[in-house]
């Protein structure tokens, strides 16, 4: 049998899945996940309904909703490349303790001899953002007000967006959606309540979301269509070996509290899957979430707390070369699953 050239053509069509992303956050570690959004929107089989992030995951969320509203696949991958490099080179640039009396003794003395986000790290361990930082500069609204159009993003994004920030006065978690997302909730997101002064919307003072959310993975079960969730890990589940030093401490701490609002919400996740494949909850009133994860924390575990203030370029993209070749690793060992079964342990990974 003659097999006509448009059936042929379908033929050789790769089968397309629709996921949703849950990208944690980590400042700088963020081009990490910049990596592995480039290889996933490169593979060409994968498509995104809706992305639920916090802090540098939100500012990818945002660019890649922006590059996939305005230029489909290869637009997002374009405009996350042109976010990183401008986050270096803003990063490169600024000097929040310029307007402080000892800044140019600063200047010439320590940061001459040592990498500016180290100074930066024992800094914000001294000084609040309101003594450290009291023209409260942030190089990342002119990133960003540059990078997305986040007009039309309420409009019409190809994407759904959910961003998770922290009420200061009320420990609740904020979602902001494509209906109010701007330049203000995702620096909400991202806010270091150590590095900036907290972000006031609607009469409301916001920190990082992922005190609360990191990120929330609720808004894709109730919001979204697609069963498949793809967390996008940042911040290490494991490390090895107890920490002694300051330094080692406060660095585990860090992972430990950026980790603790996700593993409550598996712990959850996995809680209801039980009873629906038990037949105690009914499939049809109680989504069965199909869970993958992608981690890298023989990769992250070798990066401090202070790392994620790093914007060198050299070091950004050395953590998108890595976050690329563990997405493809991925996509070899997990494709296959996507619509059809969870690809990790929840119970192993989580509980």
């Amino acid at each position: 049998m003659r097999v006509q050239p448009g059936r042929r053509r379908a033929a050789l069509r790769p089968e397309v899945k629709t996921v949703n992303l849950a990208l944690q956050g980590g400042g700088a570690h963020g081009a990490f996940a910049w990596g592995v959004l480039d290889r996933l929107i490169e593979d060409g089989r994968i498509r995104f309904e809706g992305i639920s992030a916090t802090s540098a995951g939100a500012m990818n969320a945002a660019v890649l909703a922006h590059g996939w509203t305005v230029g489909g696949p290869d637009g997002a991958r374009e405009a996350l490349a042109a976010f990183w490099r401008a986050v270096s080179e803003a990063g490169q640039q600024w000097n929040p303790y310029r307007a402080l009396p000892w800044a140019g003794w600063f200047q010439q003395h320590l940061l001459e001899q040592s990498p500016a986000h180290l100074w930066m790290e024992f800094l914000t361990r001294v000084f609040s953002p309101y003594q450290l930082n009291p023209l409260n500069l942030n190089p990342l609204r002119q990133v960003l007000e540059a990078h997305v159009d986040f007009e039309r993003l309420r409009r019409e994004s190809a994407v759904k967006l959910f961003l998770c920030a922290t009420n200061v006065q009320t420990c609740k978690v904020r979602i902001f959606s494509c209906a109010d997302v701007n330049a203000d909730a995702v620096l909400a997101s991202a806010c270091l309540p150590f590095l900036f002064q907290s972000v006031m919307i609607d009469g409301e003072p916001y920190w990082d979301g992922g005190y609360m959310g990191n990120p929330a993975i609720y808004p894709l079960i109730y919001d979204c269509n697609a069963r498949d969730v793809l967390i996008v890990h940042l911040n290490p589940i494991v490390r090895r070996g107890v920490p002694r030093s300051a330094g080692e401490i406060l660095n585990r701490l860090n992972e430990v509290s950026f980790n603790s609002s996700l593993m409550r919400e598996m712990r959850a996740i996995a809680f209801v899957t039980a009873l629906i494949e038990r037949g105690k909850l009914s499939g049809d009133e109680f989504k069965h979430m199909l869970i993958h994860s992608l981690r890298a924390d023989d990769v992250m575990s070798g990066y401090s707390a202070a790392s994620k203030l790093n914007c060198d370029w050299g070091f950004l993209t050395e953590l998108r070369d890595a976050g690329r070749a563990h997405a493809g690793r991925w996509l070899e060992q997990h494709f296959d699953a996507l619509g059809v079964r969870s690809s990790v342990d929840i119970r192993g990974e989580f509980l």
